[in-house]
């Protein structure tokens, strides 16, 4: 959840560290701090953002070559400056970051407490660096072996880097479950560079060689080498690999936020999703990590998608579209929930895992669940090299770029465009769809770029006079049925993250169920309102807002004039297949939810106690 970031090498530290917090503030941003070898080992730290902590380092010296940072997400410890990151161990000679929670921390504290060790801080990370001192001290060990032997004995999750006082060319760094990445930097000279952070975006400015640590594995950077063992001492060989991201990629490109550009980015985002899959014209529709795989995904008696938030919702979108057009049964779950329940999960399942980071923890955590009862996985995820494409027996990346602001838009597209062709590809291979719809499909699919793009252009303008109207509201409702039910969901998810209005979807049908008792005259109510095979029961719905002086506002199909005379604003988005379309009525939901939030004053790429990548259960 937190972001770290290292370097070792010929630059000065302190303005890449800064800088590399800056990128991964969406992991976090509690507090700030930094370490550095400075005329000893020095550790700087501050509660709120990383500009406040850069702002009360202005007018220090802070030279030096090898650093690490970090940029906190809180779990264990209120956010403040003593719960900052970094952690010195007791003697102060060595400093510690870490993202990722040690369970068994209390423990250890009490062990260590018993000792004599004095604690500072609320933090599990503290424990862990005493706990490694302690190994060190007592063992008259190297720092190598005492990380080594202290990784033994934790439960939990983490990737840390160490700095040591007394070796001025050395980092330890070590991961399991928790992300890291080390980039090679260029020589110069005798000297080479190394950089280490949570993802490559820190990374991207320097170099495009990097390695990603697995799980178990301790790194080693000491004179300008790296080298890599896992915890039981057995060295491994490092496999470096290219990134293609652009700098550009991680950077607002005029936007006044990510979560503007991303929105904006979807078009290319979609396209991007598709490239190189599909051809209406030559009539072929391919998945490369599905076609080894696709007579046993094809013959599964039974799919699971599991998934977190707007993952989630994506997963839903899939199951309306395996289940129509795959004739596959399909059960969504929370991946929060799928392990802790005993899921009856047989040899022959086929479970997909949707992650835009590919790290998240719940999620992780399911597959593994899921793999041990024979089940075969399919991972979907954003970032390449993560750790869900790992564990997974095979998947598709969805090739949407680096998504930086919290509030998950063009992630969201890109899965359920990737979920899409799959569900289509078992289809075809099933024979459960005609020739025909399979080749409409392909087309439909191929639109649906320029169609999200003709939303972005005509519609923005509207929005923000709607959420002009509404910015004041204390509560939404979203409402949709079939593809658009989970829609209405992402909606509400969208609009409660970065405006802090409370909102709730809810399948259009449900609200006579409860939800109606709510609706008055302050109550604005979003329907997804498409014309579909339910939009007839969905007008009725409408009427019955109505009745009850609910302030309607309908995402309706081009050209509509029924629901035009019924709702008092209106946003229109072009014809497509309706298996398709939550591809394009999310659009003017994302649009609402970010201008609100601007409207409010609200922080929109990093909302209050949130964060991107959820790598804690």
């Amino acid at each position: 959840m937190c972001g770290i970031v290292a370097y070792t090498g010929y630059r000065e530290a302190y303005p890449l560290i800064i800088k590399g917090l800056k990128r991964l503030e969406y992991r976090g941003y509690d507090s700030a701090g930094i370490a550095l070898l400075n005329g000893g080992l020095r550790i700087y730290k501050k509660k709120g953002k990383v500009s406040e902590l850069e702002e009360s380092l202005k007018n220090l010296p802070l030279s030096g070559n090898i650093g690490l940072g970090h940029t906190r997400w809180a779990t264990h410890g209120e956010p403040n400056d003593v719960n900052a990151h970094p952690h010195y161990s007791s003697d102060r000679k060595l400093a510690i970051i870490h993202n990722g929670i040690i369970e068994n921390y209390d423990a250890l504290k009490k062990e260590l407490v018993n000792r004599g060790h004095v604690f500072l801080s609320e933090t599990d990370s503290e424990v862990l660096i005493h706990f490694i001192e302690d190994i060190q001290v007592n063992s008259q060990c190297s720092l190598e072996e005492a990380v080594r032997l202290a990784l033994h004995r934790i439960v939990g999750a983490y990737a840390i880097v160490i700095l040591a006082q007394d070796a001025s060319n050395q980092l330890i760094a070590a991961r399991k479950g928790s992300p890291l990445v080390i980039g090679i930097g260029k020589a110069n000279g005798p000297a080479s560079e190394y950089f280490l952070a949570s993802d490559a975006t820190p990374i991207i400015e320097y170099t495009n060689e990097v390695v990603y640590l697995k799980d178990h594995e301790i790194a080693v950077i000491r004179d300008h080498q790296l080298s890599i063992k896992n915890i039981d001492d057995v060295p491994t060989t490092p496999y470096v690999q290219t990134l293609a991201m652009e700098l550009e990629s991680i950077e607002k490109g005029g936007y006044e936020h990510f979560m503007l550009k991303e929105i904006f980015e979807q078009p290319r985002s979609v396209y991007d999703s598709m490239r190189g899959r599909v051809n209406s014209k030559q009539g072929y529709l391919l998945l490369g990590g599905l076609r080894e795989h696709l007579g046993r995904v094809a013959k599964a008696p039974r799919i699971i998608i599991v998934g977190c938030g707007t993952s989630w919702h994506a997963g839903l979108v899939a199951e309306y579209l395996f289940e129509e057009f795959a004739r596959i049964p399909v059960e969504v779950e929370y991946a929060s929930e799928f392990r802790y329940r005993n899921p009856v999960v047989n040899e022959g399942d086929v479970v997909v895992a949707i992650s835009q980071s590919g790290e998240t923890a719940d999620t992780l955590a399911a597959i593994e669940l899921a793999k041990a009862k024979g089940a075969f996985i399919f991972g979907v995820c954003n970032v390449v090299g993560s750790s869900i494409p790992r564990a997974s027996h095979a998947g598709a990346y969805t090739h949407a770029g680096p998504e930086i602001g919290v509030a998950s838009t063009k992630a969201f597209t890109a899965q359920v465009s990737v979920l899409a062709m799959m569900a289509i590809i078992l289809a075809n291979e099933r024979g459960t769809i005609s020739k025909g719809l399979f080749y409409q499909l392909l087309v439909e699919l191929e639109a649906i770029p320029d169609k999200i793009d003709q939303v972005l252009q005509r519609s923005t303008r509207k929005v923000q006079h709607i959420a002009n109207t509404f910015k004041d509201a204390s509560n939404f409702l979203y409402l949709g049925r079939g593809y658009n039910f989970p829609v209405a969901l992402e909606g509400a998810l969208k609009l409660k993250e970065i405006s802090y209005i409370h909102a709730e979807g809810y399948p259009a049908a449900e609200m006579k169920h409860g939800p109606i008792a709510l609706i008055d005259e302050a109550m604005p109510v979003v329907f997804i309102a498409t014309r579909d095979s339910s939009y007839e029961k969905i007008v009725s719905n409408i009427q019955e807002v109505r009745a009850r002086k609910g302030r309607v506002i309908a995402v309706v199909t081009e050209g509509e004039q029924l629901i035009s005379q019924m709702a008092e604003f209106v946003i229109e988005i072009p014809v497509a297949h309706e298996a398709l379309m939550p591809l394009i009525s999310v659009i003017p939901l994302q649009l609402l939810s970010y201008s609100i939030a601007v409207m409010r004053g609200c922080h929109v790429d990093q909302p209050r106690n949130l964060a991107k990548s959820v790598t804690v259960e």
